[in-house]
C-alpha cells in the first residue's frame, strides 16, 4: 500500500477535496491520511461536518487577527512534524491557499512528492488575487506531478517549463462535490430563502470579500448593486456577508437599509450550493463559483479586474466587469433585462468537466507509483 495524506485548511479546499479523500479511501491501494491546517475554523468545520470526514491530525492554527506570515510559519511546522510521524508516500494540496504553498515547502524540505491539484490557474498578476497567485506558482514549481482542471490550465504549466509527462487533465473536482450536494427539494434553514419567489423573481446571489477590492472598489459594487435593485422591481439579491470585520463596515454602510437587499450570515457549504442552482445570476468576487455556477446553468459577472479562469469566460458562462460602479450596473443590467444576452451565457458548456475528476486524480497516483488498480 501507499500512503497518500491529503492537507487543506480553509473551506473551498474542503469542498474540493473532500470527495478527493472519499475516492481515496476507496482503492484498496491506498491508506488515506487527512491532516488539516484550520486556516478557517469554523467554515472549514462544517465542510467536514456535511462529507463525514474526520481528519487524522488537525493542526487548528487558527487565531484572531492572523496574518499571512503567522500561517506560512505554523503551517510549515505543524506539518513538517505529520510528515515526520507518518512518512508519507505523497502529499496532496489543493489550489491557492497559503496552507497550500506552505504544505508542499513542509514536503519539500523532506523530499516527499507533491501533488497539486487544482494546478495551472494563473492570472498574470503576482498581486492579484493576493496571495492565491504567488501561492499556486510557488505550489507549481515544487509539485512533481500536477492535476490541471482544463487545457488552458494544462498550457500555463507548459508556458513555465513544468515537464508535460507530470501533467494531467482531470476536470475540476468541485464537479464532483457539486453533483453530489444539489437537491432540487431542499429546504433552507433561513426563512428568508424559503420566502422567496425564485421561478417568478430575478434573485441575485451576491458574494464580495477579496483583499483587494476592500476600500473604493468595494464601495462601487455595493453602490451598484443598490442602484440595480432601486431600478428593477422584480429583482432581489441575496448577500451571505463574510465574516471580515471590514467587509460588514462597508455593507452596513451601503446596502443595509436597501429594500430587496437580504443581508445573511455565511452559509454552510450545501445551502450555498443549492442557492446557487435556484437563482437567477450570480454576482461574486470568488474564484470557485466560477466554476460551480456554470454546470448549474447560472451566469456569472465576476467582479474583479481579471480570472485565473479564462476558460468559463472562453466559454461565455462567465463575464468579468472589473469594479468600476458604470460598468458594473451596465452589465447587470443588461441581463437582467435582455432575455437573449441571458441565455447566451446561461445554455453555455460548462469547460470544467463531468464530475469524474477524482476518480482521474487517483488513477494517476496508481499510475506514478507504478500500481495497477
Amino acid at each position: 500500500m501507499i500512503k497518500i495524506m491529503t492537507v487543506f485548511g480553509t473551506r473551498p479546499e474542503a469542498i474540493k477535496m473532500a470527495p478527493l479523500v472519499k475516492e481515496l479511501e476507496k482503492e484498496k491501494m491506498i491508506k488515506s491520511i487527512v491532516c488539516v491546517t484550520a486556516q478557517h475554523r469554523e467554515m472549514l468545520d462544517q465542510v467536514l461536518d456535511l462529507f463525514d470526514i474526520n481528519p487524522d491530525y488537525d493542526l487548528d492554527i487558527m487565531q484572531n487577527k492572523q496574518t499571512i506570515t503567522g500561517i506560512t510559519t505554523k503551517v510549515l511546522e505543524g506539518i513538517e512534524d505529520v510528515i515526520i510521524k507518518e512518512k508519507p508516500d505523497m502529499i496532496l494540496v489543493h489550489g491557492d491557499t497559503t496552507t497550500t504553498f506552505a504544505g508542499s515547502l513542509a514536503a519539500f524540505y523532506q523530499k516527499v512528492p507533491v501533488g497539486h491539484v487544482e494546478a495551472g490557474l494563473r492570472s498574470g498578476d503576482k498581486y492579484s488575487p493576493y496571495p492565491e497567485e504567488m501561492n499556486r506558482s510557488l505550489a507549481g514549481r515544487i509539485a512533481s506531478i500536477h492535476f490541471a482542471p482544463t487545457i488552458s490550465n494544462k498550457e500555463n504549466l507548459l508556458k513555465e517549463n513544468i515537464n508535460e509527462k507530470s501533467i494531467f487533465i482531470t476536470g475540476n473536482t468541485v464537479i464532483d462535490a457539486l453533483i453530489s450536494t444539489i437537491d432540487k427539494n431542499y429546504k433552507f434553514q433561513e426563512d428568508v430563502l424559503n420566502r422567496m419567489d425564485f421561478e417568478n423573481k430575478k434573485i441575485i446571489l451576491l458574494t464580495s470579500h477579496r483583499r483587494e477590492n476592500l476600500g473604493q472598489p468595494m464601495i462601487n459594487i455595493f453602490n451598484a448593486v443598490k442602484r440595480i435593485v432601486e431600478e428593477n422591481e422584480n429583482v432581489e439579491v441575496v448577500f451571505p456577508v463574510h465574516l471580515n470585520p471590514k467587509v460588514r463596515e462597508l455593507v452596513n454602510d451601503i446596502l443595509k437599509d436597501v429594500n430587496r437587499v437580504h443581508l445573511i450570515e455565511p452559509l454552510d457549504y450545501k445551502p450555498f450550493a443549492n442557492l446557487i442552482s435556484k437563482c437567477h445570476l450570480i454576482m461574486t468576487d470568488s474564484g470557485g463559483i466560477q466554476e460551480e455556477a456554470p454546470s448549474l446553468g447560472k451566469p456569472v459577472i465576476v467582479l474583479r479586474t481579471e480570472t485565473e479562469r479564462p476558460e468559463a469566460v472562453e466559454a461565455g458562462t462567465v463575464k468579468v466587469v472589473g469594479v468600476e460602479e458604470k460598468y458594473i450596473y451596465d452589465q447587470v443590467n443588461l441581463l437582467i433585462n435582455n432575455e437573449e444576452e441571458y441565455n447566451k451565457m446561461a445554455s453555455a458548456i460548462n469547460p470544467y468537466g463531468n464530475g469524474k475528476a477524482c476518480e482521474r486524480i487517483v488513477e494517476e497516483i496508481l499510475e506514478y507509483f507504478e500500481i495497477k488498480a
